[in-house]
Parts: C-alpha cells; structure tokens; sequence
C-alpha cells in the first residue's frame, strides 16, 4: 500500500452540527480544567509519583476518539488523563486514581500513568515509552480474530496514540511490521508536540522533517492533521477510522500539536523559550473553536462561561470524591488483580484460593 498524500483528506466530512461541537468544546474544557486542578493537587502532594499533564493537546484526544465507535479499543502512553476523560471516562474516577484511592479506575493502584476502563474500551496508559505499541497490535488482533475466526462483532479499529519520541522505539517498529505483515486494523497517531521529554524532535530524530517516511517504511497509509483544530483532526481521522475499519488494515497518522507545560511536573522546560510557548498559545484549539462556534451564532461569550462553570464544578466534585474515597486496604488489595503467591506479613495463600472469586471482589485477606 503506498503512502497516502496528506492533501487527500483535507476535503471536508459530512457536515458536524453544531451540538456535535459544542460537546467537542465541553469535552476540551474538561480536560484542560482536569490537568489544572491535577496540577494544583500535585503540588500541594496530593498526586505523587510521575505526573504528565496533557495542556494543549485537548484537541488531539477528542478529535480522534470523535470519529471511532465506542467499542474501537484506545490504548496510549503515560499522558493519559485527556484520553481518558475523551473517551468517557467518568472525572471522578480519574481523580481518585490520580491521588492513588480506592474510588479510582484501577483500585488506586495505576496512578497517573495508567489510567485504565474497561467499560469504554480504554485499555490504559503505559509508562514504559512506546510500550503500548506492541500492545496496540495485539488489541487490534483480537478484534479481528474475534469477528472473522470466531464470528463475533463487527469490524473495529484500534487506536494507539504515541508520543514523537516513541518514534525510535524498536517497540513500535517492530509492532509496524507486523500489523503490516498480518493487516492488522491499528491506527498508530503519533501526537507531535515536538519534543521528547527534553529534546527536540529535530536533534532526536532521523527525517523529523518528514515522518511519512516511518510509514512508507512499512507499506502503512501517512495522513497529517492540525492538532490545535479539534474539526481538523476529526475532519482527518473520520476518513481514516472509515477507510481501516472497511479494509482492516495498518495506518500512520502524524497530529502537529504542542504541550503548553513541561514534559512532567518537574520538567524546568530550559530547552524551549517563553516566547516560543506563548506563540503557540495563540492558537489555543479551545478557544479556537469557542471563537468559531460564536461566529456561527451557536454560542455567546455567556454560553461560554457557563460551559466553565460546569466543567468546574465537576472538577470539583471529582476532587471532592478523590479526598473522601478511602486509601486502599494492604491486607485486602495489595494480592487482589493479581497473579501471584503472596508472601510477606500477609501469609502464604494458595493461587487457587486467591483466584476463585469473581471478577472485581477482593478475595477474604489471608
């Protein structure tokens, strides 16, 4: 399959009305006042641990997932909260995980960097830098096996999202190939924010100037999208969701994008200027398409507030439920949602015991 020119999809998609995008907004407002108040609960060590906050990059999460069906798995990397949150997840279980409780998504025991739903078919956020990549394969795999071998479902796609400093993973070359050898239907979405941790993209990385080449590599189509435009990406990802989940095959999609803070909580951001942040909050994609949304008649500047009032209070409420959601109980927990012989204070258990249960009850502590 050759590379697909990028000029290709930059016709318009069918008409997204107006409600369509004032949810897309909502959804952008959400995330951005989530990673506020994350950062805030952070530093006042609420949040410990590693902690990767996703401002400025709102549009990439919500434009993509948009065009997927809700069953189309989602598996990405260690900045996962907007990914979460754009795919469904509810605020307040995201939080509590974040401050490590019980009350969050995995038991309070993933933190940030693995947020993970089951329900919403979001299968995590991986800390190891493009480990998700093979595991993106093998969702997309699954989905096919699953509806041709077994007669199960319908066609899905399955999207991996990667940061551009995964692009030199062997991980995720590895995994291209073999998406590409087995026409697996995974969309790999690099979102480009330009630098990997410290290190800009052009320093780092071999044809930055062309990441279509990391696709032609492997047979897969190339498409390129606006990440500071949420209908942009939709416009984009919409064409390439429709056409893979039809043809059950590999693509690489490229979203130009850029993180407004530092690559964690304590990234003292020297290798990039003010001024160079600054540039690209200009383009901000929320108020990007709040502005739009208010030239076409569809919103007003009241209607925007009371769009950040909400997303407030369920941040608020989120939090709220973070500090009151218990802490995990050793002796309950600390063996549960595992495969392992105990040890330690808490006794010797046989496996059988410790796995005869159903899934989500603790098991009786040793």
């Amino acid at each position: 399959m050759t590379m697909t020119d990028p000029q290709a999809v930059s016709q318009p998609v069918e008409r997204v009305s107006a409600k369509t995008r004032l949810k897309w907004l909502r959804d952008m407002m959400l995330i951005r006042e989530f990673e506020l108040r994350t950062m805030q609960a952070y530093q006042e060590a609420k949040i410990g641990g590693f902690c990767h906050v996703y401002i400025g990059q709102e549009a990439c999460a919500v434009g993509c997932i948009a065009a997927t069906n809700p069953d189309d798995p989602v598996i990405t990397a260690y900045r996962d909260h907007g990914h979460a949150l754009a795919r469904g997840m509810e605020s307040r279980y995201a939080m509590a995980e974040m401050f490590g409780k019980i009350g969050g998504c995995a038991k309070g025991k993933g933190g940030s960097m693995h947020l993970f739903d089951k329900r919403t078919h979001f299968y995590g956020g991986h800390a190891i830098v493009g480990g998700q990549t093979p595991l993106g394969a093998g969702l997309a795999f699954a989905t096919r096996y699953e509806n041709e071998v077994l007669g199960e479902g319908k066609k899905r796609v399955t999207l991996c999202f990667l940061g551009d400093g995964a692009l030199n993973q062997g991980a995720l070359h590895e995994a291209m190939n073999l998406c590409t050898i087995l026409e697996l239907p995974c969309i790999y979405v690099v979102e480009n924010n330009r630098y990997s941790m410290g290190t800009s993209i052009e320093r780092g990385t071999s044809m930055a100037d062309d990441l279509s080449t990391k696709a032609a590599a492997y047979g897969m189509p190339y498409f390129q999208a606006d990440g500071m435009d949420v209908c942009a990406v939709y416009n984009v990802m919409k064409r390439v969701v429709d056409r893979m989940r039809s043809e059950q095959r590999p693509a690489f999609v490229e979203i130009n994008t850029y993180r407004y803070k530092g690559h964690s909580m304590s990234d003292p951001q020297k290798y990039r200027t003010k001024d160079e942040v600054s540039e690209y909050e200009a383009s901000d994609p929320i108020r990007r398409l709040a502005d739009a949304l208010i030239a076409a008649g569809a919103l007003n500047e009241d209607g925007f507030k009371e769009l950040n009032q909400s997303v407030r209070d369920e941040v608020r409420d989120a939090i709220k439920w973070a500090e009151q959601s218990p802490e995990p109980d050793p002796a309950a927990d600390l063996y549960s949602d595992v495969v392992t012989e105990p040890f330690g204070e808490y006794g010797p258990t046989s496996l059988p015991e410790m796995c005869d249960h159903e899934p989500g009850d603790v098991p009786e502590s040793p």
